[in-house]
């Protein structure tokens, strides 16, 4: 009988710690070679974990939402003869050879922003500045700001009833899109812009499309096209297919289109990229974004699939609603989110038409994209919607 302690693995270059979202054993459990043991999430993505010997679980470190450092103890086993002699190589699924990301932006940090008098009277005070809204240029805490959170802090809160409420720790991916939606929100000045267009003619492009090649291409949504009019239209405004790097003051203007999906799954909103999308056919789109829509759901996604995005696209289907105020999804400056289609009456030459139409909305980083660059810019994207001729003409 020997004892074999299995540490988190190292996981990927320049992570050091990783968030524990699932136990698969528990202490006194009977444990085969290459049995999952538990998962952990990274920035980048969620990895399984699975056993390099088979034995029996003497102890388990760590509990689910706790972040762990790489190497530190993870499970203990009690293994029948001697333990391995070597090192036993890490079980983390290595990431599949991918063609080289673009440059990664770099990475957010949440320190904000305030004076050195306003961070002291903040350690005095034992008040974290994270919590604190400011009110200055870019976010920046000023002492009103301050003292106006330490005066709310003190004011007397009613105590809720027992039974009210139910209190659910944000973990894992949870977590994750919490923290990435305030940084966006916080940190980045919104404006949205919302624009009506008419596809009606594209909506019959598409289902001619459909009818004819339905049976040996893949099935057209409406995204291959939106994405095929973002790629026509984007090179005129190189500021819009970008990132912007505050701490540094520097935007990154990308030459490729890099289109985030965001995508639903049972565990919350991820974000595959669509790698080139100026290089691939409307047929090409379809497949791309079906495939990384089921990874992204069924959790076999590669890390590198999940990042570096330089345009976002959301889009809720039939739930679009009307009108949205997409959050962008930092550091980009643009995402753009397709509403509802319906239709209705519309006044074409006098007279009343039935059409199809959808609310376009959209969202842009104020310190990046001027608001008439922005109209622009969509303009230029409804134009070739509505004129489907012009769209697949390439």
């Amino acid at each position: 009988m020997a004892n074999y302690v299995f540490k988190l693995p190292d996981i990927g270059e320049g992570i050091a710690e990783a968030e524990l979202v699932q136990w698969y054993v528990k202490p006194g459990d009977a444990v085969a070679e290459d049995q999952p043991l538990a998962d952990v999430m990274t920035d980048k993505a969620t990895v399984e974990l699975t056993s390099p010997v088979s034995g029996t679980v003497v102890a388990i470190h760590g509990e689910v939402g706790q972040l762990r450092q790489i190497g530190s103890a993870l499970v203990e086993f009690a293994l029948e003869g001697d333990a391995p002699a070597e090192p036993v190589e890490e079980t983390a699924p290595a990431p599949a050879p991918a063609e080289a990301p673009p440059p990664a932006p770099a990475p957010a940090t949440s320190r904000p922003k305030a004076s050195p008098l306003v961070r002291r009277l903040a350690k005095q005070a034992g008040v974290a500045l994270e919590d604190v809204k400011g009110s200055g240029p870019y976010g920046r805490i000023r002492r009103p700001d301050f003292e106006a959170h330490v005066a709310a802090l003190r004011q007397p809160q009613a105590a809720p009833a027992a039974g009210e409420f139910t209190e659910v720790k944000l973990v894992g991916l949870r977590r994750k899109i919490a923290e990435k939606m305030e940084i966006s929100a916080r940190r980045i000045p919104h404006f949205a812009y919302v624009e009506e267009v008419d596809l009606t003619a594209l909506e019959a492009a598409r289902a001619e499309l459909n009818a004819r090649y339905g049976n040996e291409r893949p099935k057209l949504t409406l995204l291959p096209f939106f994405i095929q009019a973002l790629v026509r239209v984007l090179p005129e405004f190189p500021q819009i297919n970008a990132t912007y790097d505050d701490e540094a003051g520097i935007v990154r203007r990308y030459a490729p289109v890099h289109a985030g999906i965001a995508t639903q799954t049972d565990n919350g909103l991820i974000v595959p990229v669509v790698r080139n999308a100026e290089s691939l056919g409307l047929w090409d789109l379809a497949a791309e974004i079906a495939r990384l829509a089921a990874a992204a759901r069924n959790g076999t996604a590669r890390r590198e699939e999940l990042s570096g995005s330089t345009i976002t696209i959301t889009s809720l289907g039939t739930l679009g609603g009307i009108a949205t105020t997409p959050v962008i999804n930092h550091p980009e400056v643009a995402i753009i989110g397709p509403n509802r289609l319906v239709e209705r009456p519309v006044v074409r030459g006098g007279a009343i038409e039935i059409r199809k139409m959808m609310n376009v909305s959209s969202s842009f980083d104020h310190r990046v994209v001027d608001g008439y660059d922005a109209a622009r810019f969509i303009g230029e994207v409804k134009a070739l919607l509505e004129a489907p001729t012009l769209l697949l003409a390439r």
